[in-house]
């Protein structure tokens, strides 16, 4: 099976983590949109925080830049970073759920 683009940088989302819960931003469902286009190298992140007065949000925002930039093949990175909707815990996957006790 081959591998995408779209598969790497999901990857390398799940790498990085909210340092005030030990899951990955993948899991608690703060990417709200993840569009490539393979051809050109382009990935477009739309995503959000737990909470809009998050204190590290430029370090999550440049973590996801950094990774999703230094995916191979990928040449222009777009964070996008949005409140509408706000995040709820109903947004997380059920392993995320499971694993913080919500379940």
């Amino acid at each position: 099976m081959e591998v995408t683009l779209r598969d790497k940088i999901e990857e390398v989302l799940k790498t990085v983590y909210d340092p005030e819960i030990p899951v990955n931003i993948w899991e608690l469902g703060l990417v709200y949109e993840l569009q490539t286009d393979e051809a050109a190298g382009k990935v477009k992140i739309t995503m959000t925080l737990t909470a809009p007065a998050c204190p590290v949000a430029g370090e999550i925002i440049a973590e996801v830049q950094q990774k999703a930039e230094s995916v191979e093949g990928v040449k222009d990175v777009h964070v996008h970073l949005t409140f509408d909707p706000p995040w709820t815990k109903d947004m997380m996957s059920e392993e995320a759920k499971l694993e913080l006790g919500f379940l």
